[in-house]
C-alpha cells in the first residue's frame, strides 16, 4: 500500500446534518488481496452453475432486499441525504432488476445459430471472470444492482469498489448477498481509496471493470483498462437536455420536467439538465416550470412530507454554487432558489437560471444537483441543434405531440436514449448508456447482460462439400 492509501481515512456523514455516522480503515494489501482470492474463486464454482440456478440465486437477491428494505433505505437516507420514499424506490427497483434477469437472462444468452457450410456453427456467451464495479453515491443501492444483477446472472462475480461516503450501504449490499445466496461470496466490497484501484484493475483475477461516475475518474479507468488490456464500460457525466417544441403539451413538460430535474436533488446522471424551449411556448413553460420548482418542500429526508433532501456532501453544494455563479456572470437570469447559508449541512434550493445561451459553463458542465437551466430556440432544427452542442450524450427527452416526427428527429439526437413525451430513467428491460464523453458500452437490458460474456464461437467440422 502506498501512503496516501494508508493516512487515507473513510468517513461517513450525514448531509442533513453534516454530523459523523461511522469511520472506516481502508482495506490493507492483506485484506485486498483475501478479498480478490475470495471472489475469485466463488465465480469458479458459479460459473459451472446452469442459468436456472443463477436465476433461483438472483430472485433470492430480489426477496432479500425487500425483506431488508426499512434498514437499507434509512441508511441510504442517513448517508447520501435523499428522501426516504425515493431510497424505497431504489430498494424496489434493484429487486425488479434481479427478477427481469432470473426471467430473462436464458433468453438473453441463449446461443445463437449462424447457417454456414459447417455441420455446426454457433455463438454462445460463457461469462468473462471477476468484475470490478467502480460506483458511486447518488444511488448507493441501485447503482450497484444495476451493474450487478446483468453480470451474475452472467456467471461472473463482483468485486464492489464504492463511493466512499457511502460505505455502510456498500458493507450492507456485501451482507445481504450473502445471506441470499447461502454464504456464496458472490459480491464482496472493497473499502479503498481511489489511490488503490489501479493495482485492483491490473491484477490477473480481475478481467474487467464496469464504472458509474465521473468523465475525470473515467479517463483515468480507461488508461489503466487499456495498459492492462481489460474490457470496461464507462457510464460517465450527462448534460440531458429536455426539449419542449412548439406543439407540446406544456403543462404536462413543465411538471414532469420539474420532477426529472428536481428528484434526487438533481443528483443523476440521466436528469433533466438543460431546457431547450421553443420560443413561443417559453413563457408559459418557464411560469409553470418555476411554480412547480418554488413548491418543492426541501428539508429533513426523514419526513414524509418533504420533497427534496440535501445534495450528498456540503463541498459538491459549494461547487454547484460556484458553477451557478459564473453562469449568471457569463449571461444566465437566477429566477429561483440559488442561494443558501453556509453550514455542515448539504441543503441546497431548488434553483431555476433562465436566458441561458450556448457559451454558458451551466451548458458546458456537468451540473449535478438542483439547478435547471432553461434556453429558448427559435425553431425546431435549431432545437436539436442546440441539444446535440454538448460533449455530452447520454440521455434525451422531446416533447411534442406529432409522434412521427419525434421518431425522426430522435434519429437527430447524438444521445444513447431518447425519451419521447417522458422524462429519460433507467428501465431493466432497455441498454442504458451514452456517447461522446458519456463513454461507452451498455448497462441493462439484453445489451447490457452481454457486456460482460464472452462473445464466443463454435465451429464443428468437417466443412461440408459445396
Amino acid at each position: 500500500m502506498n501512503s496516501a492509501a494508508e493516512t487515507f481515512v473513510i468517513e461517513s456523514v450525514d448531509p442533513s446534518t453534516g454530523d459523523l455516522l461511522e469511520r472506516y480503515a481502508p482495506y490493507d494489501g492483506r485484506r485486498i488481496e483475501e478479498t480478490l482470492s475470495r471472489v475469485h474463486q466463488a465465480q469458479q464454482e458459479w460459473a459451472a452453475r446452469d442459468i436456472e440456478a443463477r436465476a433461483e440465486v438472483l430472485r433470492a437477491i430480489a426477496a432479500c432486499l425487500r425483506n431488508n428494505a426499512d434498514e437499507a433505505s434509512a441508511l441510504i437516507t442517513a448517508e447520501m441525504g435523499k428522501t426516504l420514499g425515493e431510497a424505497r424506490a431504489e430498494i424496489e427497483k434493484s429487486a425488479w432488476t434481479c427478477e427481469h434477469y432470473a426471467a430473462w437472462g436464458e433468453r438473453y444468452l441463449t446461443p445463437e445459430v449462424v447457417e454456414t457450410e459447417w455441420p455446426e456453427t454457433y455463438v454462445q456467451f460463457p461469462p468473462l471472470g471477476v468484475v470490478l464495479a467502480i460506483m458511486p453515491w447518488n444511488y448507493p443501492i441501485w447503482q450497484v444492482m444495476r451493474a450487478a444483477a446483468p453480470i451474475l446472472m452472467g456467471g461472473n462475480t463482483v468485486a464492489l469498489k464504492h463511493a466512499s461516503n457511502v460505505s455502510g450501504c456498500a458493507l450492507l449490499l456485501e451482507r445481504l448477498l450473502c445471506e441470499a445466496t447461502d454464504g456464496r461470496d458472490l459480491l464482496l466490497t472493497l473499502l479503498v481509496p481511489g489511490s488503490s484501484v489501479a493495482p485492483i484493475i491490473a491484477d490477473p483475477r480481475v478481467s474487467a471493470v464496469t464504472l458509474t461516475g465521473s468523465e475525470e475518474v473515467g479517463i483515468q479507468v480507461a488508461q489503466t483498462c487499456a495498459k492492462h488490456l481489460k474490457k470496461s464500460v464507462l457510464e460517465l457525466g450527462g448534460s440531458d437536455p429536455f426539449i419542449v417544441l412548439s406543439d407540446a403539451d406544456v403543462a404536462s413538460a413543465a411538471t414532469v420536467g420539474a420532477k426529472a430535474r428536481f428528484q434526487n436533488a438533481g443528483q443523476s446522471c440521466i436528469a433533466a439538465k438543460r431546457f431547450v424551449i421553443a420560443e413561443d411556448v417559453a413563457d408559459e413553460f418557464e411560469d409553470r416550470f418555476i411554480a412547480a420548482a418554488s413548491t418543492l418542500s426541501v428539508g429533513d429526508p426523514r419526513n414524509p412530507t418533504t420533497d427534496m433532501g440535501p445534495m450528498s456532501r456540503a463541498d459538491l453544494r459549494e461547487f454547484l454554487g460556484n458553477q451557478v455563479a459564473r453562469g449568471i456572470e457569463a449571461g444566465g437570469r437566477l429566477v429561483a432558489g440559488g442561494r443558501y447559508s453556509p453550514s455542515p449541512s448539504a441543503y441546497y434550493p431548488p434553483t431555476v437560471v433562465t436566458g441561458v445561451e450556448l457559451g454558458n459553463p451551466l451548458l458546458v458542465e456537468e451540473t449535478f444537483g438542483p439547478v435547471a437551466v432553461i434556453s429558448r430556440t427559435a425553431s425546431e432544427r435549431d432545437a436539436i441543434a442546440f441539444a446535440n452542442a454538448s460533449p455530452y450524450g447520454l440521455s434525451a427527452s422531446i416533447w411534442t405531440t406529432d409522434l412521427d416526427r419525434a421518431k425522426q428527429l430522435a434519429r437527430q439526437l447524438q444521445f444513447g436514449s431518447v425519451f419521447v413525451n417522458e422524462m429519460s430513467a433507467s428501465d431493466p428491460r432497455m441498454p442504458l448508456g451514452g456517447v461522446k464523453r458519456s463513454g461507452w458500452g451498455r448497462e441493462l437490458g439484453k445489451y447490457g447482460i452481454r457486456e460482460f460474456v464472452n462473445t464466443q464461437a463454435v465451429t464443428i467440422g468437417p466443412r461440408r462439400a459445396v
